[in-house]
């Protein structure tokens, strides 16, 4: 056809020699700088690295839609119909008009060009922008970004909230025509990519996404892998055994439930409520840099807007567009919202919708439309007087809505307490680490976070179920638990969303051993760490069960079942079945070990036996 076409045909000729090579190739070619090479804050990157292969870091801010850019445009005349190529390599150009084939300067014919799209090369573009991180920018001065632009294989590499490393070619935006004279010698700058690869959050190496080596498997295989994981989370804070546990259980998540339209969230919510001094905020930092993805923000700094979406005005389209805030950024991942107590109250509501649907439902400047959020929120709150007043009930010492109060699977109370001895150990504590800058030596090898990370991410691979043998004994316990919170006078808000809660910490749990199926371990795990966060809202738990031994108070427990069938003030032949022992002595916080523990102690004083089945508890 070609040949044919060609106005002799027998003469030697290359057929490629009419076609540009941009239409024909078929690959793409992009450069990376050496391994060594230092990778640039946003901030260094200045005149002297125009036209260089440079390396920056930073967090990816916005990134449009994948659009088609014309890279060759193809013409057709229609006077003799011959195709006229143009390769187009600036942001603008002009089309052409007149026909510049042979024929048509011969006869004269003056025939008219007319684009042909099907004909042309179109390349995927897509333009990002990335802000350098927090922790590079100078006191007194705010984050810059950096506009890049994504060809080909690039685009679709990292979404917002991504951290990046980006090796491109940073040029100056050239202007034409009138635009040129406006700008006058002052030009914008942007980044043309070659490579774009996501990061870690707080090393200097891009995120690894490999397995776990035997040596790691072989220490999360340990008995007590556990606590050992709990404690490795901010080892250089002293305590808080059981706020740690819940935190990692918010690393891991629970698993979401969608079936007909029906979504039950997986995302656990922790608020974090105490005095000053408890390293509220220290907590909150570490697990920032610990997840994976995640944005950290203030209440007083954070308006509704800044935590939801804005709508703003794309400069290259021209079109009204949404920029996430936080939650958006932070999707699929953790956010850190400290002085959640300083919020405004109308910024306050927009996360509502957030924490219990997953979503932000969005209706602004003819923009209908419903993103996801599907976040966990970790909050830090003082209490309303800055310390918490114990002679003033909670309402007047939270002074947060219940509507929020209840969408918190965990509300923990930390109290700044005085104890001679867990003074002295804090004391020697803080003074270890401020002159050594490390955690005192623990009785095991805290776990590193990039193992951690590891495998957090190889347990949300999980999606345990709750076997249906379980669904009384949950049910029996969300209803003890419902009676506890009736008897006494607590307003700790025990709903629907506590059961919830409870089946999410439970799910969280079994996928942190990598289990499929959740077992009863699990659901009393679960309720431990709800009653022990409950306690610390509670004025009267300083006074009967917690000052005494695990046992003592177990004993009372079982004493209080009894009382109603015994005749008098006689026990004798009085049984019980272990099964509501259990079930009450779970709802008080206690564990299995520790009611083990409690009815073998007092066997051994002759105060009850068990049967051999160990289903029933008779007093002697």
């Amino acid at each position: 056809m070609e040949r044919r076409n060609h106005p002799n045909p027998d003469e030697e000729w290359d057929w490629r020699s009419r076609y540009p090579a941009d239409l024909m190739r078929r690959f793409e070619v992009y450069f990376k700088t050496n391994s060594d090479a230092k990778t640039l804050p946003i901030r260094e990157v200045k005149a002297a690295h125009i036209g260089k292969l440079t390396n920056v870091r930073g967090i990816v801010i916005r990134a449009t839609e994948v659009k088609p850019m014309m890279s060759v445009a193809t013409y057709t005349c229609d006077k003799c119909g011959v195709e006229t190529y143009q390769p187009i390599t600036s942001p603008s150009f002009n089309p052409l008009t007149m026909c510049s084939s042979d024929e048509c300067k011969t006869n004269k014919s003056g025939g008219r060009l007319f684009l042909q799209n099907r004909g042309s090369k179109f390349t995927k573009f897509q333009e990002i922008k990335i802000q350098e991180h927090s922790d590079m920018v100078p006191i007194g001065n705010i984050p810059r970004s950096l506009t890049v632009y994504c060809r080909g294989e690039t685009t679709r590499a990292a979404t917002p909230g991504d951290h990046v490393s980006v090796t491109g070619v940073f040029l100056p935006m050239l202007k034409s025509g009138f635009r040129q004279l406006q700008q006058g010698l002052i030009t914008d700058s942007y980044m043309e990519a070659h490579r774009v690869v996501k990061m870690n959050k707080t090393q200097e190496h891009e995120k690894d996404l490999g397995e776990l080596t035997e040596e790691e498997m072989a220490m999360f295989a340990q008995k007590d892998f556990y606590d050992q994981l709990a404690n490795s989370i901010a080892p250089e804070i002293y305590g808080h055994e059981d706020i740690k546990k819940a935190l990692l259980l918010l690393l891991v998540g629970g698993v979401n439930r969608n079936a007909n339209g029906l979504k039950i969230r997986g995302n656990i919510n922790i608020c974090l409520m105490g005095d000053p001094g408890v390293a509220k905020s220290q907590l909150l930092s570490y697990i920032d840099r610990l997840a994976p993805r995640s944005q950290y923000t203030t209440g007083r700094g954070s308006s509704g807007v800044g935590l939801t979406a804005a709508v703003m005005k794309d400069s290259v389209t021209g079109e009204m567009i949404l920029e996430g805030g936080a939650l958006v950024l932070a999707d699929q991942g953790v956010c850190c919202i400290d002085e959640f107590d300083k919020m405004m109250d109308g910024d306050r509501t927009a996360i509502h919708e957030v924490m219990e649907q997953q979503t932000i439902s969005i209706a602004k400047a003819g923009i209908m439309t419903s993103l996801n959020a599907r976040v966990s929120i970790l909050a830090a709150a003082n209490p309303a007087y800055g310390r918490y007043n114990p002679k003033k009930s909670i309402e007047h010492n939270i002074q947060l809505p219940a509507a929020l109060l209840s969408r918190f699977d965990l509300l923990w109370l930390i109290q700044d307490k005085p104890n001679h001895d867990n003074d002295r150990k804090l004391a020697e504590h803080i003074t270890y680490v401020h002159m050594h800058s490390e955690h005192p030596p623990l009785k095991f090898t805290p776990i590193d976070m990039a193992a951690m990370r590891k495998y957090i991410a190889l347990c949300q691979q999980r999606t345990p179920v709750v076997p249906t043998t379980l669904t009384d004994y949950i049910t029996a316990a969300y209803v003890e638990l419902r009676k506890e919170s009736r008897r006494s006078s607590d307003t700790t808000f025990t709903s629907a969303r506590t059961l919830l809660s409870i089946m999410r910490l439970a799910t969280a749990l079994a996928r942190l051993r990598l289990g499929d199926i959740v077992e009863s371990d699990d659901i009393n795990e679960a309720m431990r760490l709800m009653e022990m966060s409950k306690d610390t809202l509670n004025a009267s738990s300083e006074t009967t069960f917690r000052k005494s031994k695990p046992s003592d108070a177990i004993y009372g427990i079982i004493v209080a079942m009894v009382s109603k069938k015994a005749r008098g003030d006689s026990y004798s032949g009085v049984s019980v079945k272990m099964s509501e022992v259990q079930q009450r002595c779970v709802a008080k916080g206690y564990t299995p070990d520790q009611l083990k523990t409690a009815i073998g102690d007092y066997e051994k004083l002759n105060l009850w036996y068990t049967n051999a089945s160990q289903t029933t508890l008779t007093f002697v």
